[in-house]
């Protein structure tokens, strides 16, 4: 009787553990399959692909500066072109839509009479934002001129805006031939004789149109 009970006993035991060595290995091999399907999921989901992305450079704000002046001054050299200001011309000197030649002529019934008389006109990258800088390249005796060809004139600097063009400045340039402003000088020796011994001012004013600009 005992050693039946053993034998059952036995074999109980025996029956048990085949099941439970394979109940085990599904629940590995289920925890395994598990792992690899979330991580499957996590290297092809939006969230993931989208941390891995390299982000896009942006573009700088030169560029668009650039463009924007470039667009401008296109649109102004179409502009001078067809409809030039009157006794003025301007327009690239070259290849380079950033360097500009302008010309004037000397107004009539002034002293620079006669005289023709040549600029340099340099557009800044953020045009039409800053103005543009305007050099006379033939001398000119003129109190708000001085001998390195800079010129005194408020739109070229602080009351300077968008809404100027190079039609604009070049008429301001004639207008400052025809009435110069020895209030505000920028050759303080012309302004004083200017004021002082006009005849004596005019006279070397016509003799260095002469001279220069003719």
């Amino acid at each position: 009787m005992s050693n039946n009970t053993t034998a059952t006993s036995s074999s109980t035991d025996s029956s048990l553990g085949p099941d439970t060595s394979l109940d085990s290995t599904l629940q590995t091999t289920t925890t395994n399959a598990s792992s690899s399907q979330d991580t499957s999921n996590a290297r092809s989901s939006p969230g993931a692909a989208s941390k891995r992305a390299k982000p896009q450079p942006a573009k700088g704000p030169a560029k668009k500066k650039v463009s924007t002046a470039v667009k401008r001054i296109q649109r102004e050299l179409a502009d001078i072109t067809l409809d030039p200001p009157p006794n003025c011309s301007a327009g690239p000197k070259g290849d380079n839509l950033y360097d500009w030649v302008g010309t004037i002529l000397g107004p009539k019934g002034t002293v620079y009479q006669g005289g023709v008389f040549f600029l340099e006109i340099t557009f800044p990258s953020d045009y039409p934002f800053k103005p543009p800088k305007v050099i006379f390249r033939t001398r000119i005796y003129h109190c708000n001129i001085n001998s390195q060809g800079q010129i005194c004139l408020d739109i070229l600097k602080d009351n300077w805006s968008p809404a100027f063009t190079v039609s604009k400045v070049l008429l301001s340039v004639t207008a400052l031939l025809t009435d110069c402003n020895p209030a505000d000088p920028l050759v303080g020796n012309i302004a004083q004789q200017f004021l002082s011994n006009r005849e004596e001012h005019d006279s070397i004013a016509r003799e260095w149109t002469r001279r220069y600009a003719t």
